[in-house]
């Protein structure tokens, strides 16, 4: 067992291995408080996220279990990597905390928006933002969260993924309830309850992609139906054919809303949002509104998968085969994840998914 010590991080009491010092606060959400910290084993600092009783409803306890089971299958380089996990508890009577230790990033790509990046640094992270989906889906797994609070980047302009506790299996055809993803990212497929696949990942990275080209949230809805008003008035309202595939309420409502043109692609990404000093350069505006235009279709079937969007002459110049064609995760099962079980039931099973732990098998990361 290793030797533990409890110190306190802002708020927060964190009861940690000794191996961990100089924990640092990075930031907080509704399920855990995320530190940095001194690894004297790895010799380098970590991350260190505490989810305070995970197991306190069902809610939190499939997230967590979730997360957890995600993060321990998942390898690859545009995906954070799980370092250790661990909890202070001798058994599971008195098991409460979880502790996810992580590699440790710079910045969300919150920062990076409002930066003037130039084409080489837009498409690599967008190359390495579709590798690490393209990962996820080969494992059945689709993300739905997407956003650029929870995507990481470091000052070398290498990006991860993070955070899973929304990510669901792509063969399941089931119907979202509206409020589960970020709204300004979610696909309108999404948003009117229609059946989905793995490219409503495709659409969120067009927003994020979007944003970070014009500074600003291209889709800022203030709820889920603002979202939509919001896609028509400035994409343009989809074809009849797209509201066949409602249930007849909803199709009714969006039948019953004005008529759309929408903003042509050049209002929307004029040549001045992008850097232009070349004629390189602007060949590659072409190229990245012409990306734009193909990942922000709101029919799904007119939009590209995360295949068609790595082999596009924007991001393909960083095509790599060990990382675009990393060998994909096991196939994630949902099932139980799915199911209501008691709340005892979910206890047993996050303690059982951090005791079985092996740390060993990710030394190599």
């Amino acid at each position: 067992m290793a030797d533990f010590y409890t110190t306190q991080v802002g708020d927060t009491l964190f009861t940690i291995p000794r191996r961990y010092q100089d924990l640092k606060p990075l930031g907080h959400g509704a399920q855990g408080v995320v530190c940095s910290a001194k690894d004297s084993v790895r010799g380098e600092r970590i991350a260190i996220k505490k989810l305070v009783k995970p197991f306190q409803n069902e809610t939190y306890a499939k997230r967590a279990f979730r997360e957890l089971k995600l993060m321990k299958m998942v390898n690859h380089k545009n995906v954070i990597g799980l370092l250790n996990l661990f909890s202070p508890a001798h058994s599971i009577e008195d098991f409460e905390d979880v502790y996810i230790v992580m590699e440790l990033m710079d910045a969300n790509l919150c920062r990076v928006i409002g930066i003037e990046l130039d084409h080489d640094r837009m498409s690599y992270l967008l190359y390495q933002l579709l590798c690490g989906i393209k990962h996820l889906h080969s494992a059945g797994i689709i993300h739905r969260d997407l956003k650029p609070s929870n995507i990481v980047v470091k000052e070398d302009c290498s990006l991860k993924i993070l955070d899973f506790g929304l990510a669901r299996a792509a063969d399941k055809a089931f119907m979202m309830t509206p409020y589960v993803v970020t709204r300004y990212y979610r696909a309108p497929e999404v948003i009117v309850g229609m059946k989905y696949k793995e490219n409503v990942d495709i659409w969120s990275v067009g927003c994020i992609f979007a944003e970070i080209v014009r500074g600003d949230i291209l889709l800022p809805g203030r709820d889920y139906i603002d979202q939509w008003n919001k896609v028509t008035q400035i994409l343009g309202t989809p074809p009849q054919e797209f509201f066949k595939q409602l249930q007849p309420s909803v199709r009714m409502y969006c039948e019953s809303q004005p008529r759309h043109k929408g903003k042509s692609w050049n209002e929307l990404f004029p040549d001045d949002v992008f850097p232009n000093d070349s004629k390189e350069d602007a060949h590659k505006t072409r190229l990245a509104v012409d990306l734009l235009t193909k990942m922000l279709q709101i029919e799904p079937t007119r939009r590209v998968t995360v295949d068609e969007a790595l082999k596009h002459p924007y991001v393909s110049i960083w095509y790599d085969p060990s990382e675009a064609d990393a060998p994909p995760p096991p196939k994630y099962d949902h099932c139980l994840d799915e199911k209501n079980i008691p709340l005892a039931q979910w206890k047993k099973l996050i303690y059982e998914e951090v005791i079985s732990f092996d740390e060993r098998r990710d030394a190599k990361r």
